[in-house]
Parts: structure tokens; sequence; C-alpha cells
């Protein structure tokens, strides 16, 4: 029975992408739980023809995901992420004159990676996340954080408790939210009536264009083209008045939004051109979404093959990183310990367990070193360049690095 839109409610009948059944992709299995069964749930993106929203079917509760107080994704452990949110805090802080009267708020703060330097400078901030243990660590940081699933309720709590936010923020949550438009409101709701929002999120269109179907996963509710985001926003009246282009998790969007009511922040030439590009690309036709299935599979292929010549010339293979990305294409492609032996990421809360579905073991990355393996597969590929640095060494055995996406390309 298809499923409906979560923001128009439109009958859901045109798919994106099946990628057949997989686990919650950051649920890794502990050692004494692998003699137990794990829970796999359906994986398809579909594409609302009415408002160009695409999707998975909503299956899988976000307490399952989120709220359980042991969710394994920590920001703070790549550099190049907290360069980025170092980056942006000062950005802000300067273009937006933020001071100690100012209050910036972050929803899905995580570990206090990015409110921590405006912190530094003095600023009040308040960080909202569901995760407890995420929330712990970032108070340590010196955030002050609620935790909390973010919508309506939650932020008129925060607004009547502490008044609104000057500059609420949100980096890569606006695709991790179930109900949008409860979400979306919340956000209206949290705004100081001259504030200014921000959201960074991958665009689809980078995604369409360079085959990145690995960031489709149960954690991902939505998957967010520039027109379908404005039409979203304007709905709970936010206008969108900036929008910048960013490299991180293989291209992303900033937005930029007000109140539709300030008449404060003039709207930017960058708003036209990124819709006309959209446009141009084909992203308002429906074949540009429907024919995605099968550049995916054939994807797929290319993979196995390249993997399968390997082992066959009795090459050694590992991987790096345990990204949920890394777990939709390693599931999809059946990838198991019969063509990667390991995987190693720099996180001890994945240390010492498995990835979900695939079963293959996560070290230390000092592994690597131990077992010299003749090629290393890059799962975060949107990260290659800091962790080729990182481990730069594997080339003094001569060992190369694989990155997966778009397509199968070998490092020297």
């Amino acid at each position: 029975m298809p499923s409906r839109c979560r923001f128009c409610n439109t009958e859901l009948v045109h798919s994106f992408v099946d990628l057949g059944t997989s686990p919650l992709c950051q649920d890794h299995v502990r050692p004494e739980a692998l003699g137990r069964g794990e829970t796999y749930y359906p994986l398809h993106a579909r594409v609302c023809h009415e408002c160009l929203l695409v999707q998975v079917d909503d299956v899988v509760p976000p307490g399952e995901i989120f709220g359980d107080g042991d969710y394994a994704y920590f920001s703070s452990f790549s550099e190049s992420w907290l360069d980025h949110a170092r980056r942006y805090a000062f950005a802000m802080t300067e273009r937006f004159s933020l001071g100690p009267e100012s209050r910036v708020v972050e929803v899905a703060s995580n570990d206090g990676y990015l409110l921590q330097y405006f912190v530094e400078q003095g600023v009040p901030v308040l960080g909202i996340d569901p995760a407890s243990n995420c929330a712990a660590a970032a108070e340590e940081r010196g955030v002050p954080t609620k935790v909390a699933f973010f919508g309506r309720d939650t932020a008129a709590q925060v607004r009547a408790e502490l008044g609104p936010a000057n500059l609420l923020l949100g980096n890569n949550v606006l695709a991790h939210v179930p109900d949008i438009n409860d979400f979306v409101s919340g956000l209206a709701t949290l705004l100081a009536e001259d504030g200014v929002l921000t959201m960074e999120f991958p665009h689809l269109m980078r995604l369409v264009e360079e085959n990145q179907f690995d960031t489709i996963y149960h954690e991902h509710f939505s998957y967010l083209g520039f027109h379908a985001v404005k039409r979203i926003f304007e709905h709970h009246g936010l206008a969108l008045f900036d929008v910048e282009e960013l490299p991180t998790h293989g291209g992303s969007l900033r937005i930029y939004a007000k109140h539709a009511a300030d008449p404060t922040h003039a709207v930017g030439p960058r708003v036209a051109e990124l819709l006309a590009r959209e446009a141009g690309a084909g992203m308002l036709e429906m074949d540009y979404y429907t024919r995605f299935g099968a550049q995916v599979e054939a994807t797929k292929r290319k993979l196995l093959a390249f993997l399968v010549e390997l082992k066959e010339k009795g090459r050694t293979v590992v991987g790096y990183g345990a990204p949920g990305k890394g777990n939709t294409l390693l599931n999809y492609c059946g990838i198991r310990t019969d063509f990667l032996d390991y995987t190693v990421d720099r996180s001890p809360h994945k240390q010492g367990n498995f990835l979900p579905g695939s079963r293959i073991p996560i070290h230390e990355p000092e592994r690597i070193f131990e077992t010299r393996p003749d090629y290393v597969l890059i799962l975060p590929w949107n990260l290659r360049e800091e962790i080729m640095e990182q481990m730069a060494g594997i080339r003094e055995w001569g060992g190369r690095f694989v990155v997966p996406i778009p397509e199968v390309k070998v490092y020297e």
C-alpha cells in the first residue's frame, strides 16, 4: 500500500530508489549480541509528484533511532567538521552582530561540537538534542543542552522559559525529522521576530548528480531540493533570503530564513539563481527522479565486480569508517567479511562492535598499520581528503585508497 507525503499528504506512487531492507545504520552490534538476530526495515525512497519531496517510508519510530541514550554518532571526531563549525560560528557572529545579549539555539546539537565556538565568544547558547549521551558530552564542553525531540511543543516551552532565538540553526537535522511540518512550525515558533534561521542539509541535486545513494538510510527521512524546502518553509510563514552551496557531506546547502513579515534581510540573488539551476537540471520533472534507480543498480554491479577481482587476485581489503552511509552501501551491495576483513573508526563508541547487518568488526585505526592491507575502502567518502592525509602511511607498503562513490576510484 503506497504511503503518503509527510509534507502535503499526497499519495506517493513514484519510486526514487529501492534499496531493499537494512537494519538501522547506527545500531551497531555489540560482541555479546552476535548470536542474536537484527531487525531489518524496508529502505525505499519515493518522490511526491505534488511537492517534489523525496522521502523514505515512515517505518521506524524516531525514538528507536535517537532516543535511547546510546546514539553512536558524535560530531567532534571529525577535524574537518569541527573546522567547518568554527568558521560558521565566527562568520555568523560577525554577519548578524551577535553578542552577550543575543541567544543562539541549535537544534540537534549533538555533543556541542558547534555551540562551543559561540561560548568562546561570550554568546549565550542552548543546545537541543534527543540523545542523552550526546547531550552529556555537550554539557562537559560548557554547552547547556535540553534533551528533547524538537517540534512545536519543545519550541514553545523553550521560548517561554528562555525567550526567542536571535540565531536558530540546525546542521544535518532537517532530513532527520519524521514530521517535517511539526519541526518547521517549531522553528517559526522559537525564532525571534527579527531573528535569523540557518539550516544545512545535503542537496538532493548533488545526491543525484554524484550518485550518492548511500546517504539514503532510515535516519534520513527526507532528501531535499531547494524548491521543495522553499515551499515547506513558506507554508509555515518563513521566507528564504539567502543560500550558500557548501562542499560538506558531498555537497550541501545552507539556507538563511526569516519570518515572512520581517522587513529586514532582502532576498539575495543566490536564491533565484539556484531555483533556476534546479529547474534547468530537470528537478521539476518526474523523470529526473524515476531514472535514478537504474543508475544505482549499475553502481552496485561495478563495485562488486571490482571487489571480486581483487579477491580473486588474493588482495586484502579493509574499510575506514563506520558511518551511516557506509552501512547502506554494504547492506545494499551484500558486502560482508568475505570482501571486507574489518573496518576502523576513530570513535571509541564504535570500536569493538560490529557493523549492523554486515557484521564487519570495527577496530581502532592503528589496526590498519598492524595488518598492512592492500586496499582501504573509505566509507565516509565525503571525508576522503582528511582520511587519506591521516592514513598516508599505508603507502609505505604499497597500500591504496579506494572511494566507492560516485563510482569506484583508486588513489595511489
